[in-house]
Parts: C-alpha cells; sequence; structure tokens
C-alpha cells in the first residue's frame, strides 16, 4: 500500500527522540492512520508496536493499565530490553481514562515513547486532565491542502516557484478546480469516478455522525443537528447569524452555541472572527462560518458534488488552504458598519496581508481595500481569482492565483 507523506510529519519528526508524547488529532478519515505508518516506517525495526484501539482486544489491553501494556509487549516478544521503544496507538479516544494511562507511562517507563492520535479533539480534551500538561506535544491533522493534493494525484508541481509556462498553467488550474469541488479527504482524492468520491463523501458524514457526535457528543435532537449541518454547509463564507439560525432550525440560543462548539471541536468548521484595531467603525463581532473541506461542504448542502465552482466555495477552499498553512488562529477578516468587507486579513510575521477572494477578478470593487490601505497602511495586498483580469491597475494591489500565494508568503 501506497502511504503520502503528509507536510505535518516534518513539523512531528523532530520530537521523535524527545520525552513528549506526540498526540495527533484530526476529522475521521483525514489520514492519521496513515500518517503513523509512515513514522512506523522511519522507526527503527523491530522497535515499535502499533495499537488500534478500533479493536476490542487492544483497547482491553490498554484499559488494563501500563503494566498490562507491558506484559502484552513481553509476551508477543516485543519487548525485550528497556531501550528505546515506540508504541503508537491509534484511536486513543475510545480509552475509559487515557490521561492516567498516558501520565503513568510517561513518568514511570521513560524508555517507552509515546505517538497517540484521536478523531475528535472535543473527546481527548474532555477525557485528558490537567495531570497532561507539559507532557505532550499536540498536532492537528487536516484534510488535504492543495500542495498535498498535488502529491496523492502524482503531480510534481513546485509551487513555491514560479510556473508561467501556458501548458502547465492551464493543467494546474483543472487540478485546482478538482481540489475546490471534491475536497481533500485522501480516499476522496484518491478515487477515480465522481460516484465513488459521493459514496465515500457519505459513509464520512455518517460515520461522524453516528460516532462522534451520537456517542462522544451525547446529542439527542439528531434531526435538528443534522439539518444544522446542512445549513451551515449552505452559509459557509457568510456572517453568523445566531438568532436566524436558531429560528431555521427550531433549536435555543444556547443548544445552537453548544453544536457549534462541537462542529468546531471536531475539525468540521471554524468561526472566524473580525479584525479589528479598536477603530469605531468596526465593532462588527460577528464570525464568519467556514468548512475546513468543500468536498463534505458539498454533499451536506447539495446532497451531490457539482461540476461549477460557486464563489463561496472558493473562498472556502482559500480559507481552509490558508488555515492548514498558517494556522486559523492568524487569520481574521475584516468588516466595516457600512459594510465595506475584505475577506481575509492575515497577521504573519508582524505584518498584515489583506486578501480578496475572487472567482473572476474582474468583478474587483476597489473601495474596501482602498480604505483598508489608506487606515492600516500594509505592504501589498492580493486578489486571488481563477479566471478574469483586475479592472484596472491598483498601487499595491496583486492578482495572483489561490496556489501562487505560498511562495510569497514563506519569503515576507
Amino acid at each position: 500500500m501506497t502511504f503520502y507523506e503528509r507536510k505535518l510529519y516534518k513539523k512531528i519528526k523532530p520530537y521523535l527522540d524527545t520525552p513528549d508524547i506526540i498526540v495527533i488529532q484530526g476529522a475521521r478519515q483525514t489520514g492519521k492512520t496513515s500518517l503513523l505508518h509512515i513514522i512506523m516506517r522511519d522507526l527503527p525495526e523491530n522497535d515499535y508496536a502499533y495499537l488500534d484501539l478500533e479493536y476490542s482486544n487492544l483497547l482491553e489491553v490498554c484499559d488494563g493499565g501500563p503494566e498490562n501494556l507491558l506484559a502484552y509487549l513481553k509476551q508477543g516478544g516485543m519487548l525485550k530490553n528497556q531501550e528505546k521503544f515506540y508504541v503508537l496507538i491509534d484511536e486513543i479516544q475510545y480509552m475509559s481514562n487515557p490521561s492516567s494511562f498516558l501520565k503513568l507511562i510517561h513518568d514511570h517507563y521513560p524508555y517507552l515513547k509515546l505517538i497517540v492520535s484521536g478523531s475528535s479533539s472535543f473527546d481527548i480534551r474532555r477525557k485528558f486532565q490537567d495531570s497532561l500538561v507539559g507532557r505532550t506535544l499536540n498536532f492537528d491533522l487536516y484534510p488535504l491542502d492543495f500542495e498535498e493534493f498535488l502529491v496523492f494525484k502524482e503531480k510534481p508541481f513546485d509551487l513555491h516557484e514560479k510556473i508561467d509556462t501556458r501548458v502547465l498553467l492551464d493543467e494546474l488550474t483543472v487540478l485546482y478546480r478538482e481540489y475546490v469541488l471534491y475536497g481533500g479527504y485522501p480516499r476522496i482524492v484518491l478515487s477515480d469516478s465522481i460516484q465513488m468520491k459521493e459514496q465515500y463523501l457519505q459513509q464520512i458524514i455518517d460515520t461522524y455522525v453516528r460516532k462522534d457526535i451520537r456517542e462522544l457528543g451525547r446529542i439527542r435532537g439528531m434531526d435538528k443537528f443534522n439539518k444544522l449541518l446542512r445549513v451551515l454547509a449552505s452559509q459557509s463564507g457568510s456572517l453568523l447569524n445566531v438568532t436566524e439560525l436558531a429560528n431555521t432550525t427550531q433549536l435555543s440560543k444556547q443548544t445552537l452555541e453548544d453544536y457549534l462548539f462541537i462542529l468546531e471541536k471536531t475539525y468540521i468548521i471554524k468561526l472566524l472572527p473580525p479584525f479589528s484595531r479598536n477603530i469605531r467603525s468596526e465593532l462588527f463581532k460577528t464570525h464568519k462560518i467556514f468548512f475546513f473541506d468543500t468536498g463534505l461542504l458539498h454533499l451536506l448542502w447539495l446532497k451531490m458534488l457539482p461540476r461549477e465552482i460557486m464563489g463561496s466555495v472558493f473562498e472556502t477552499a482559500v480559507f481552509s488552504d490558508l488555515a492548514k498553512n498558517l494556522g486559523s488562529e492568524n487569520i481574521n477578516f475584516w468588516r466595516t458598519q457600512d459594510k465595506k468587507e475584505i475577506d481575509f486579513i492575515i497577521s504573519w510575521r508582524g505584518k498584515i496581508i489583506p486578501i480578496e477572494v475572487k472567482l473572476n477578478a474582474g468583478r474587483m470593487n476597489y473601495n474596501a481595500i482602498n480604505y483598508f490601505t489608506s487606515h492600516y497602511h500594509p505592504d501589498r495586498a492580493f486578489c486571488l481569482s481563477l479566471e478574469g483580469k483586475l479592472p484596472h491597475d491598483e498601487p499595491g494591489l496583486i492578482q495572483l492565483a489561490p496556489w501562487d500565494l505560498w511562495a510569497l508568503i514563506a519569503k515576507e
């Protein structure tokens, strides 16, 4: 089986020989198990064990405590001495008390290096107690970004180099459109037919609702929760109106906020806060809703994968790529009371970078970007688009294809 390396592995690799417990979190089907196999590929032969806790017998081994695990490893001929040994545990959230288990191993068996994964930070954080503070390093694994998408498609484009030949640009545009339409879940990317992609996406949705929500979230009103998912999918890229959303879904405000919290903690959506520097006209505290995966969004919203890209979905794809590469904590949107708006404001290495997202650059309106630059004086601003040209030249405003942004930001 082919395992394609994820960018997250480069961040994890330096910590493989430290005492820290490595915790990999992410939504279902984002590739956590594959990432563990990639890690195992680079570990010393015969010096590691892999336990998938979806198997009840292995869950029983771990729930029996550290000494029970040690006995299991020794009986299996895996732990022959007290030298460095790696224990990789998949689906750690199924343990009844993972916090105590991990703490005891970390503190009393320093020769055991723990690398664990879980499908829901919501449940992991609920079960991980303060006793693990200072002992864990957490890494979030999302669906593929566009650069990883190209790796999985075995298309050797270097997005950090200028791509300026018409043939390559046309091919890259076709690939990016595919990425926006179908999303970045690895299994969907590797599936050939749209019918298979739709089937697999529906399985992801069903499993998410059945396991992460019904079991872990302990939600009773599943019909209303499912309706909320569909409504949110149709509003990705829009301002969150809690009152309107509560009325539409027939949920109380408190229940709605609880559900939104769970959706964020299970890596389905992000509520993006506004950018402000205490200018009175920017008192909007309303967040924007964004999905992390456009394929999932389409199937929840339209019940199918469409053939054409909608503007809000293009904006969602750009957000998703920005969040995966820069961290969502470095991203805001900007909006004034008189509705001047810029899609994204990136805070990066002491600079602010305004970004407008237009499917067709010819529809760019300069009012908001000119107002913003006159007040905040960024070095430059960007318009990300897939087609068309800006109506006219504007000092400091640069038109880019969405994949061209990374090389420029890397140089900032």
